[in-house]
């Protein structure tokens, strides 16, 4: 097929979780013969935090504003298998508009913050990157989280067909590597900050940290502000390009993951960075959320940690329990949750249509 996707950024992974995905799906999809052309505008924000300059597995087309690329979309639009159009890209709706008007292909919405939009939408009745009649056009919703959202989304959206399409890990570029000095860790965390997170972070991270000064705690992520709870012995390194992943968590002797109210609330919605942490063989904590079981076996192949407690607790296991808990979460992730996986999944679910 030849699929062309109008999203937020696939060239700079600073500040957001969409980049790493579609480097992962991409490429998958490439091995699998399919072209790609993927457009995004070039904002300063990411252009200044550009990690992606040459993307082997298809056609990067960084844009200034959508009246100097239309043509050229609409050239590519005419050619497509498929159109996918995704939340959060600035120009969703010209995109959609466009698509939506063309006789070419199937017309896609990928909605990677599918609990940010409905949350957003039964608030405001309206959504920066959604058309005014939402979904009803689209031939396929596909939706980062599944569970309750797939109904929400045509009860509220209008979409008439939903699957799911979640999170992923691309193995040949998330995998062990030898334990680094500047990301050693007993615990780390990875992730850009965020307002509703905040209160876990502090409960599941500072406090542990507080608690046990002798261990080193290790964050590593965006926009974190002058007045976080900074301990004496939690450090702090900037936003990582997804090639320092590995390396950042094949460093800590566990790391954590804590999930954005709204997702949290919603459930069916797994972090990319759980399945970048397992990939690499990394003992994972998470905070619970609806559906985690549908991932991962809870109290084999991740810890579940609601209180300050769990961590400490977990934090004094031996080693061998720790890695025992690594192996387990590396081999789920491995066999069901790469960027192959999805790839399969999304080929499956075009076919039905």
């Amino acid at each position: 097929m030849r699929l062309i996707v109008f999203g937020l950024t696939l060239s700079s992974s600073w500040g957001n979780g969409h980049a790493t995905l579609w480097r992962g799906l991409g490429g998958a999809l490439a091995r699998r013969g399919h072209e790609i052309v993927f457009f995004e505008r070039d904002v300063p924000y990411y252009a200044q935090n550009r990690d992606l300059f040459d993307w082997a597995a298809g056609e990067l087309v960084l844009y200034e504003n959508w009246p100097l690329v239309a043509e050229k979309a609409r050239a590519e639009v005419e050619k497509a298998d498929a159109v996918i159009v995704t939340s959060f890209c600035p120009d969703a709706l010209a995109a959609a508009d466009l698509a939506l008007g063309s006789a070419a292909g199937l017309n896609i919405f990928y909605d990677l913050d599918t609990p940010v939009t409905l949350t957003e939408y039964r608030k405001t009745r309206a959504v920066p990157y959604i058309p005014p009649d939402g979904f009803r056009r689209f031939d396929l919703v596909l939706s980062f989280t599944g569970g309750q959202a797939l109904e929400e989304l045509k009860r509220l959206l209008g979409a008439r067909e939903v699957a799911t399409l979640y999170g992923h890990v691309d193995p040949e570029v998330h995998r062990r590597l030898p334990p680094s000095e500047t990301y050693r860790a007993s615990l780390s965390y990875l992730g850009t900050f965020a307002r509703d997170r905040q209160p876990s972070l502090e409960r599941l991270f500072v406090e542990p940290a507080r608690m046990l000064p002798e261990k080193r705690f290790l964050i590593g992520g965006a926009l974190y502000p002058q007045d976080f709870p900074w301990g004496s012995n939690i450090y702090f390194v900037r936003h990582l390009p997804p090639a320092e992943h590995p390396s950042f968590f094949s460093s800590s002797d566990l790391t954590l993951n804590v999930t954005r109210a709204p997702m949290a609330e919603m459930g069916f919605c797994p972090s990319g960075r759980l399945f970048e942490a397992s990939a690499c063989g990394t003992a994972i904590l998470s905070d619970y959320w609806r559906g985690i079981e549908e991932f991962f076996k809870p109290g084999e192949e991740i810890l579940l940690v609601e209180q300050t407690k769990d961590v400490v607790d977990a934090l004094r296991l031996d080693s061998d329990k720790v890695a025992a808990f690594a192996s387990a979460g590396r081999h789920r992730t491995l066999a069901q949750h790469t960027s192959e996986h999805r790839a399969q999944e999304f080929e499956n679910v075009l076919a039905r249509l």
